[in-house]
This record gives C-alpha cells, sequence and structure tokens, in this order.
C-alpha cells in the first residue's frame, strides 16, 4: 500500500526582489527592482498552489491563466512558459513593472489568507526578460480576414488592440501624435520604474505580428475618424488616453516655477532631461520641490525631482497616509529614498518673489469628513490653520483630462460633460464601426485597466468585422 506524504508546507512569506541601495539609487535614473536570480523566482514559484478553481484569474483584467504559465515557470519550461504568458498579454515586460497586482490577481490569491500572496507580478517581469534577452518567438497567426483597422494611439489600450487583432489575422495600423509610441508609458513613467528600452522592445513584438505603425499623425488634425472610415479603414479604435493636466485654479499658478505633472514628467521622460548633458533638454529644478497630489504620478515625480538634484522633495496630499492611491510599494521607496509626505493639507495659492519664480506656499490644514464620491472621506478645511511653506518648485500631479479633439472633429461621437468618450460594456461608440478604451473612456486609471479595456474592444471588432461584409 502506498504510503501518503504529507503536504509539504507552504513558505507564508514572498521572496523580496533585490533593489538598489536607496542611497546610491536616488542619486540616478537605473531601475530600482533589480529583478529576481534563477533560483529566487523558482522558490517564489513554488509557493503556488495550483488551485483547481484558481480566483486569481478572474482578478487579471487581460485574463491570464496565471497557474498555467506559473507551473511552467517551475518546471524550468521558460519558453513555453513565456508563450503561455503572451496568449493573453502583449507586454509583460511592463506589466511586471507597473501593475497594481496586489488590488487584482495578488487580491485573490489563496496563499494570500495565510500569508503573502504569490508575487504574480515579479513571475510575469522574470519570464518577460528571460524571453527579451534571447528574443522573441512570433506565434502563428490566423489567416488573413482582409479587413484592415485604425488604432488612435499607441498607449497600453492601443497597442493591446493592435496585438490581439493582428493575431486574428487582421491588418492593424497605428497612428501615434507623438514621435515615439508608448503612450504613458514612454512619458509617464520614469526609467527608474519602468526603462524606455522595454517598452519599445514590447512595440517590436507587437510590431512584428504585421502591425503598422506610423508616428506623428495626429488624429482630429493630420484625419479625421470620417476620414479613415472612407479610406479603406473596415473599424477605428480610439485609446488616446488622458494627457491634459488639471490644476487646481488657485492664485500664483503663472508663477515660474510651478509645474503641471505631465508637462514636468513629459520634459524628464520623452525629452530625457534625466540624461543631460547627453540630451540638451534640462528642466530647471530648485533646491525645495513641493509636489501636491497622493497617487502614482505624485510619487514619479517626487522621485524624479530627487534625482536631477533637488535638495529636499516635499509631498503634501489633503488626505491621510490610509487614503494615499499611490501603490503602496512606490510610497515605500520614496520614503526610502528621503521623500517627506506632508499629509492633511492642501495649498491655497503659491506666493511668487521679485522676478516671478515662485519662493514659497500657503496652505491649509484639514481634517477627514464623511466619505464623498470616490468612497474615501472627504477633506474639509480647518479654519484659522493657514501656514506657509517655503519653496521654489512646485508639481501640481491632482490628476488628467481627456484631449478633446477627437470628440470635437467627429460628427455623431457622444461623449460626456468631462470629455470622455460613451461606449458600452465592449468599448463600442455611438457611431457604427467606431470603438474606445483606457483612459479616453473612464478618465485617468491604471495601465492594466486600459489594456483589459483593449481586449474586450478587440474581441468586438473582431465580431463586427466578421460579420460585416
Amino acid at each position: 500500500m502506498a504510503e501518503n506524504k504529507p503536504k509539504p508546507k507552504v513558505k507564508k512569506n514572498e521572496v523580496q526582489m533585490p533593489k538598489q541601495d536607496p542611497k546610491v539609487r536616488g542619486k540616478n535614473f537605473d531601475e530600482v527592482a533589480l529583478g529576481y536570480t534563477k533560483e529566487q523566482v523558482l522558490e517564489e514559484a513554488n509557493r503556488c498552489l495550483q488551485c483547481v478553481k484558481p480566483k486569481c484569474i478572474p482578478g487579471c483584467p487581460v485574463e491570464i491563466d496565471i497557474p498555467a504559465f506559473v507551473k511552467l515557470l517551475r518546471e524550468e519550461k521558460y519558453a513555453e512558459a513565456a508563450a503561455e504568458l503572451k496568449t493573453k498579454n502583449a507586454l509583460p515586460a511592463v506589466c511586471g513593472r507597473v501593475c497594481p497586482q496586489e488590488e487584482q490577481c495578488q487580491k485573490e490569491c489563496i496563499v494570500g489568507k495565510i500569508g503573502d500572496p504569490v508575487s504574480v507580478g515579479r513571475l510575469e517581469r522574470y519570464l518577460a526578460d528571460w524571453e527579451r534577452e534571447r528574443g522573441f518567438v512570433i506565434s502563428n497567426k490566423a489567416p488573413s480576414t482582409g479587413k484592415k483597422i485604425a488604432v488612435i494611439g499607441a498607449g497600453p489600450a492601443g497597442l493591446t488592440v493592435a496585438a490581439e487583432l493582428a493575431k486574428l489575422g487582421h491588418g492593424v495600423v497605428i497612428f501615434e501624435s507623438l514621435h515615439l509610441p508608448g503612450g504613458v508609458l514612454m512619458y509617464g513613467i520614469p526609467e527608474f520604474r519602468l526603462p524606455k528600452s522595454i517598452v519599445q522592445a514590447e512595440v517590436d513584438y507587437i510590431k512584428k505580428l504585421g502591425v503598422e505603425l506610423r508616428e506623428g499623425y495626429l488624429i482630429g488634425r493630420t484625419h479625421t475618424i470620417p476620414e479613415l472610415l472612407n479610406n479603406d479603414f473596415d473599424a477605428v479604435f480610439i485609446g488616446t488616453g488622458a494627457g491634459l493636466p488639471k490644476f487646481m485654479g488657485i492664485p500664483g499658478e503663472e508663477l515660474g516655477g510651478v509645474y503641471s505633472a505631465s508637462e514636468f514628467l513629459i520634459r524628464v521622460n520623452l525629452m530625457k532631461a534625466y540624461a543631460f548633458p547627453e540630451y540638451d533638454t534640462p528642466i530647471r529644478i530648485g533646491k525645495h520641490v513641493v509636489v501636491i497630489g497622493g497617487g502614482n504620478v505624485a510619487m514619479d515625480s517626487a522621485r524624479s525631482a530627487l534625482r536631477l538634484g533637488a535638495e529636499e522633495v516635499c509631498i503634501v496630499y489633503r488626505r491621510s497616509r490610509d487614503e494615499l492611491p499611490a501603490r503602496a510599494e512606490e510610497v515605500e521607496n520614496a520614503e526610502e529614498e528621503g521623500i517627506i509626505c506632508k499629509f492633511l493639507a492642501s495649498p491655497k495659492r503659491f506666493i511668487g518673489g521679485e522676478k516671478g519664480w515662485v519662493k514659497a506656499m500657503e496652505c491649509i490644514c484639514m481634517e477627514l469628513g464623511p466619505p464623498d464620491a470616490s468612497g474615501r472621506r472627504r477633506p474639509i478645511p480647518i479654519k484659522g490653520s493657514e501656514f506657509t511653506m517655503d519653496t521654489d518648485t512646485v508639481i501640481i500631479a491632482v490628476g488628467r483630462t481627456a484631449n478633446p479633439i477627437i470628440q470635437r472633429t467627429t460628427k455623431g461621437l457622444e461623449a460626456t460633460k468631462w470629455g470622455t468618450i460613451v461606449t458600452d460594456e465592449n468599448g463600442k461608440t455611438s457611431i457604427d464601426g467606431v470603438y474606445a478604451g483606457g483612459d479616453i473612456v473612464t478618465g485617468e486609471a491604471t495601465v492594466i485597466s486600459a489594456m483589459g479595456a483593449g481586449k474586450k474592444a478587440a474581441r468586438a471588432i473582431h465580431k463586427y468585422l466578421m460579420k460585416k461584409k
């Protein structure tokens, strides 16, 4: 009679990923997280229970079969594991770095009931990097359908739609307004969190699927959507994101040294101010930098300012630490690097010096009241609690909105009062054959949610095209 061997105990604690020392990384733009070694990735993969009814898969917006790729990984079938990943996700190296897995697949992980959930994102990153270093393998595509789709915007949603439709045999052309593809992946996320070479490699993979990329095309000006539909395209997907900055509408925002986070990060990332003087595109940073906001964009701005030479960087957020929308990992990294967080405070006005450059900021203390529409407790000003902070650089990171150019040049395209495009649950707009997804529909959200919307839209577009004569 066979002896029943006891099952090995699952390790409660995740394998920590090595990082640059905070004192070192605060002075460079190299990637902070260094990635797992082979031994570390196998140790972490072996924490997976291989559940019969996994709850992690429904938690993934792009529907990755997590147990399947983890099983192949721990069997050291790296090529097969990478291929399994790519069946659902065209941007695994990106997702492995910036996707908030802790709020999605990992939040549902059964191992998380007794300890740390399995670090799905770190396993995904390892496989994506392994494959990239050895060269991408292009899987077989469906035969050509003869259909052609225009994708507007080469950000996460647009790249996902393009990859999915190309694999289904459709011809795809991406129109990108900037000189480089990637959207927010390229202009919004700093090099130390998502290296540009990795974004470019993911884009190159999608181009190898047969996707054509046309850069420097501002749809709404260079061409309009009706023109695209009248010139050989059978369908259009709008994935232009939310790139316009929001401001606070308080006195002094016009002063020198007051930046929107969008302008600041575009100049640092896309124009490569981080690589000065190799690229002659510097951005002026003072000694005392204040960042307004509490999301990932605020953390990215603060940590970039530190690396550009600021002596002190302070994040001012109107709610408490518990309400911070930024990922806990990014908050931890920022504080390790010396970023100061001042909670329950909000600016009232910016004060300028003789030369029109900001020199101080008047703030007011806040207290938390009942929850507002976001579900978080509403910040309420405390009368008579005003105070002043010295600052010579301010970065306003309180959100971004949709660029209205397509909405204004496309007759019959329904939009909300906020400028976002109205769609059904599958991304279909008010115009036949026109779909949309990502931040242009939802407002500013995460990279992975935009990719999830792209997958849904791709399925709907394929169904529409197959019915179209």
